[in-house]
């Protein structure tokens, strides 16, 4: 009898067990509180503003908690590889939780945003950790079928965080809307840990810390220069030149270093594979470019259409459903034929489309043809978002599949950061250019705090000056989205040029030798339950 971590989760073309079911939904409400953290607290802001005051560290509680995320999630994935994945994301799980719960007992802003950073160091295990551990349980072959089940908890966590957040706030506090990611993360941690059993592992390498130290300061630089560039500081300011030439000098010598070390953070080699470097430039790009959309969508139909900000998450449902249904197709298309070339393609032509449309409106524009814009978008983004995550742990051993998840997600991150802080600082200075020359200088006195008006500020604005800011967001948007999908074409263009490698595991067309089936070495296994 072939001993029990030998076992295939699941024989070609069988239904998954009941076991391994209730182990990905563990793992999806670990996805989901990583996700859904930051929108539910973005609604709460101004309450905990009120209580604990602070408001000039206000972008702290958002900052503190991003970069220890970026910084983290490398780390997560490479211990994973060395230590075993199924105690390593308990551990984050654990970390986040009391994160969460201290940030709930937080008395001060100070002790918020430190207690965010806890909360971000968790994070940073739990969307590395799902992925590793999906790329364990699930071969490629067959991990298509699961795409969609990622992609519908990222859109719920987007368009229900904002509403979830709001209705916490105002019936139960502020503080619930961290108390509430505990009865979520306990169920999380008992099905884990339950149910779950993956091979045990004990490296005798030692951490690579100066290279994890190397990385956390790159990255920390890179994060601080985004958020800081345009806002707190000018882009050719003394503090961001100097955090660009920490953050390269930070990089350049953590890639030397991983050179020469035993065990690397990140091995080197893993960039050895034309695909996994071609889903790492794929990945950057589709975090610049989703993260950019909806932060100025909602902007744009709240300002210029005059919509809801209370309903902001809706306002991204077309976007948001496309994505899912298309991720769905391309998920089941890829698990019945092994084929998956077509969709990085086809998701990133989509995506220079979508945006180049949504750059095409103006005060005039409907609802209805944003929505159909915005669903183009959408389709393009569900073709990409799971799509590069799987070619890119196909491209990698299985004991490399940690990092390879972590490095997916690291460029993801980083790419959503530059997109937002590129688009922002183009949007922002377009607003402020449009309102001085349709309002003059009581336009100019405006924008001169903030270029982004609630919908409530603009209704204390004179009309002209209201029309002219109408205008001129309009004309904001139009830059960013431009700017999206000139960028996109990069994306187009490394899509050109993946290798169709075939997918391991078998699919539902497989011969019934039991040859095809199953995962490769180490396939962990489950408890019946």
């Amino acid at each position: 009898m072939a001993d029990k971590t030998d076992t295939p989760v699941a024989d070609a073309g069988e239904k998954q067990p009941r076991s391994v079911r209730v182990v990905l939904l563990a793992l999806m409400i670990a996805m989901m509180l990583a996700m859904l953290d930051n929108m539910i607290i973005g609604t709460a802001m101004p309450t905990i503003v009120g209580e604990l005051g602070g408001l000039e560290h206000l972008s702290w509680v958002v900052t503190a908690y991003t970069l220890a995320t970026a910084a983290s999630t490398p780390l997560w994935g490479k211990l994973g590889d060395m230590y075993g994945r199924k105690g390593t994301f308990l551990s984050s799980i654990v970390i986040f939780l009391i994160g969460s719960a201290l940030s709930g007992m937080a008395q001060n802003m100070g002790e918020l945003i430190g207690f965010r950073a806890v909360q971000g160091l968790g994070a940073g295990g739990l969307m590395v950790g799902v992925m590793a551990i999906i790329g364990d349980l699930i071969p490629p072959r067959e991990r298509g079928k699961y795409q969609g089940m990622m992609a519908g908890v990222m859109a719920l966590a987007m368009i229900g965080g904002p509403l979830v957040g709001g209705t916490i706030t105002d019936n139960w506090g502020w503080r619930w809307a961290f108390y509430i990611n505990l009865p979520l993360g306990v169920v999380a941690l008992i099905a884990v840990t339950a149910v779950l059993h993956l091979p045990r592992k004990r490296s005798k390498a030692r951490i690579d810390y100066l290279g994890a130290a190397l990385l956390t300061v790159g990255i920390t630089a890179i994060v601080l220069v985004t958020t800081w560039g345009g806002t707190e500081y000018a882009w050719t300011s003394a503090r961001i030149m100097e955090l660009t030439g920490i953050g390269v000098a930070a990089l350049v010598g953590f890639v030397f270093w991983q050179t020469r070390a035993a065990e690397p953070v990140v091995p080197l080699h893993i960039f050895r594979s034309l695909n996994f470097t071609l889903m790492s430039v794929i990945g950057f790009i589709t975090g610049f470019v989703m993260f950019g959309a909806t932060l100025f969508l909602p902007l744009y139909q709240q300002s210029v259409q005059g919509a809801s900000a209370t309903n902001s998450g809706l306002l991204l449902l077309p976007m948001l459903g496309a994505m899912l249904v298309t991720s769905m197709v391309a998920g089941r298309v890829t698990t019945n034929t092994g084929k998956y070339k077509v969709f990085p393609v086809l998701g990133s032509a989509l995506m220079i489309v979508g945006l180049y449309l949504l750059s095409t409106m103006d005060t005039g524009t409907s609802r209805l043809t944003s929505g159909i814009f915005m669903a183009v978008v959408g389709l393009g983004m569900g073709c990409l978002m799971q799509i590069t995550m799987l070619v890119a742990q196909n491209s990698v051993e299985m004991k490399d599949m940690g990092v390879a998840s972590s490095s997916t997600t690291l460029f993801r991150t980083l790419g959503s950061s530059f997109g937002v802080a590129i688009m922002g600082a183009l949007f922002n200075n377009r607003v402020t250019d449009v309102m001085s020359e349709r309002a003059g200088a009581l336009g100019s006195k405006v924008t001169e705090q903030s270029a982004q008006l609630d919908w409530k500020s603009m209704q204390k604005l004179p009309v002209l000056v209201r029309e002219a800011y109408q205008h001129a967001v309009s004309a904001g948007t139009h830059s960013a989205f431009l700017l999206g999908a000139v960028v996109a074409v990069v994306a187009l263009v490394a899509a050109v040029f993946v290798k169709e490698v075939p997918l391991k595991g078998a699919g539902p067309t497989a011969s019934d030798d039991g040859k095809a089936g199953g995962p490769t070495a180490q396939t962990p296994v489950v408890e019946p339950v």
